[in-house]
């Protein structure tokens, strides 16, 4: 996707953090943007800054797991805009920070319910509507780095999104010969309230007794705040990442080269487990045609470079 001027977005969590970034991008570029949160008086805030800022955006208010929402949410959207050419599929909670056993099934359904769920939701709601149009469009998802990388005592998060990189390899594959792109995002550290955000959204049917939405800390002292968030990316900048690879039509937008290492660490890994035996030929004659033993798409990623913009 090339030409975004007139075109429709629809960001979900676009009242915060990269939504938000990402949405400042988008309007800058000539594009009319649907917001999408659980928190109204977030949108109200939002709208009011492109009220006295320009830009033709337009919020709804509902829950990215409810499905019948998201339909009305669509619904609404084309109403006010017309045609949905970019769905970013951004909305999710930071679930994770303590051993597994100690987690609840609470804690499972929230996670996965608005990190994997809501990103279904969003693709089964959205995609047919986009490929019945017929214009260009784009489809991106938020992962994280999380998402490539295991990490102790975040399995919720981390089993959500790697479930997210999983679903948009697939769905690249399956779009390929469309003129719909996908790519799905993987932020490293970013200038977000995602802790505040994941505490406010959660319903009372998923809170634990005693919840304070207060971070548990333990061990090494954490650094200040101050201290993170000043290195921490601008979700402006993550925004024109995600512009760039939605113009570029990358399968894999990353956003910090620090993890680079960790990437090719577990990549190694991999290839390293795969057994050092002879290829047996009558099996691999009838199983390569399989889709899953190769796809081009992953040879089409090119080589990206340092900022554009």
């Amino acid at each position: 996707m090339k030409n975004f001027q007139d075109k429709t977005a629809f960001v979900t969590g676009g009242a915060s953090g990269i939504g938000l970034g990402t949405t400042k991008v988008f309007v800058k570029n000539g594009m009319k943007v649907v917001i999408a949160d659980a928190r109204q008086h977030a949108i109200n805030e939002v709208l009011e800054y492109f009220k006295e800022n320009g830009g033709e955006v337009h919020g709804i208010c509902f829950n990215v797991t409810d499905r019948e929402a998201y339909a009305r949410a669509a619904d609404e959207a084309e109403s006010v805009f017309g045609n949905i050419h970019v769905l970013f599929n951004n909305a999710g909670v930071g679930m994770g920070g303590g051993p597994t056993a100690q987690t609840t099934f609470k804690d499972w359904d929230y996670g996965m319910g608005v990190n994997i769920g809501g990103v279904i939701n969003g693709v089964l709601t959205m995609l047919p509507r986009m490929l019945k149009h017929g214009e260009e469009g784009h489809i991106v998802s938020t992962s994280s780095t999380c998402g490539l990388l295991a990490t102790g005592g975040m399995a919720i998060y981390c089993t959500s999104k790697y479930a997210v990189t999983g679903f948009m390899e697939c769905l690249a594959v399956e779009l390929q010969d469309s003129d719909i792109g996908v790519s799905v995002l993987y932020p490293g550290p970013t200038r977000t309230n995602l802790g505040q955000s994941t505490w406010e959204n959660r319903p009372e049917h998923l809170r634990n007794e005693g919840d304070t939405g207060l971070p548990q800390r333990s061990g090494e002292r954490p650094r200040s705040m101050e201290d993170m968030q000043r290195v921490f990316m601008d979700p402006l900048e993550m925004g024109e990442r995600v512009l760039r690879g939605i113009r570029r039509n990358d399968l894999f937008i990353h956003t910090h080269p620090e993890f680079t290492e960790g990437y090719i660490s577990r990549h190694d890994a991999i290839i390293r487990a795969v057994p050092d035996e002879q290829v047996d030929a009558e099996r691999w004659n009838i199983i390569k045609g399989f889709s899953t033993t190769y796809t081009d798409r992953y040879d089409k990623q090119e080589k990206v470079g340092p900022p554009d913009w």
